[in-house]
């Protein structure tokens, strides 16, 4: 199954055993920079030294057998499908002894990693849709508009639209009366050809979910068509491109993915200052680990920043559901915690269930200095 949405992430971060742990696989499967053999070592390496983890761990032999079993089913999963698999990675996530089975082909490459853990662990999988957005690119021109939708490093023509729009002319006939009165004709004819893609770009816009939208058009045409588009659609015009027509989807793919990365980094950049900000003048904002839990605890969070690869062990009530960084006992409930091996990991899902947005950012950056975490609120307590 390829990741494609939230819906997916939340649906697995909601499975748990009351009996037995859940294995997360993590592995990179990029062909365009490892040869088949150094694939197949990386796998057998990974799972060789997850055997003695399985081990030494303080579990019950059922649990372990259950591990075991992971292992043994990813194994097989892997000599299958690897040698006719084209993503860039792969997430696998089992608990045998429940029949849980679940895997993502993935649009990038992940770090190799194998996780013994109470539920699945999503967050490299949140990471991963919040560094893709999903593009609207349309590219236009006098006689022909095409339509993409890019998303995941993939481009997908949503439509194309032709139209018969007569070409200029040199002023002739008596005192250029005829030149003029063909160039009203032709004026009238392109009109009528941007309003088609106007209103044709606001029916596929409304069909879909587009975070931004790329427009491919030459500046003399702009003017004469950002007119005719809806102003939603114009508020969500974030680039302009190059590309036109004529170009190939490979060509406006590459384009619009470079111009996807600056702006990426262009919005973490500007998330950060905004919460430094409100941070500043004691807005609705918290940083540091212990705040942003709390204010998690109290469904105060509207938006969770994390920094990528920040981990760090921390404390939940298994009743509750509350997160904590060192509390024995359940301020609420009275409940001794459980230890968690990764309470960021556990943040963001529960921001996820909680409808919160999560961004994550790319390490180094000015949040680091905040704790490497932090979120905006959307109200105080």
């Amino acid at each position: 199954m390829k990741l494609s949405n939230r819906e997916q992430v939340e649906k697995l971060s909601q499975f748990q055993s009351e009996n037995f742990l859940t294995t997360s696989f993590y592995f990179d499967t990029d062909k365009s920079r490892m040869r088949k053999k150094e694939i197949t070592l990386s796998l057998k390496n990974l799972l060789n030294t997850s055997k003695p983890r399985i081990e030494q761990m303080e579990v019950s032999k059922k649990k372990k057998d259950s591990l075991y079993k992971d292992l043994e089913k990813i194994k097989h999963f892997c000599s299958q499908n690897l040698p006719v698999n084209h993503s860039s990675g792969l997430a696998i996530f089992s608990c045998s002894n429940q029949d849980f089975w679940e895997f993502f082909n993935l649009p990038s490459s992940p770090p190799n990693r194998i996780i013994f853990d109470k539920n699945p662990y999503v967050r490299p999988l949140s990471a991963i849709l919040d560094e893709h957005h999903r593009i609207f690119v349309l590219t236009l021109d006098r006689k022909e508009a095409k339509w993409y939708d890019i998303f995941m490093d993939e481009a997908s023509l949503l439509d194309s639209h032709e139209e018969d729009v007569p070409s200029k002319v040199r002023e002739g006939g008596w005192e250029g009366y005829e030149s003029k009165r063909i160039e009203r004709h032709i004026a009238t004819h392109l009109h009528n050809h941007f309003k088609k893609i106007a209103q044709k770009s606001f029916d596929l816009f409304k069909k879909n979910h587009f975070d931004w939208i790329f427009l491919g058009c030459k500046e003399e045409y702009c003017s004469d068509f950002e007119p005719h588009l809806h102003p939603y659609l114009k508020d969500k015009i974030k680039a302009r491109l190059k590309s036109m027509p004529a170009d190939s989807p490979a060509a406006v793919l590459k384009e619009s993915l470079a111009l996807e990365k600056k702006l990426k980094k262009q919005e973490e950049e500007q998330t950060v200052q905004r919460l430094i900000s409100e941070l500043e003048k004691g807005g609705l904002a918290v940083s540091g680990l212990k705040q942003t839990l709390r204010s998690l605890n109290r469904s105060e969070v509207q938006t969770l920043i994390v920094t990528r690869q920040f981990a760090q062990p921390g404390r939940m009530c298994p009743r509750c559901h509350f997160l904590f960084v060192d509390e024995l006992q359940c301020p609420s409930c009275r409940r001794k915690t459980d230890k968690i091996l990764d309470i960021i990991d556990e943040a963001v899902e529960a921001a996820m269930v909680k409808n919160c947005r999560v961004k994550h950012l790319n390490p180094p950056s000015r949040l680091d200095r905040y704790g490497g975490i932090g979120a905006f609120l959307r109200y105080k307590t």
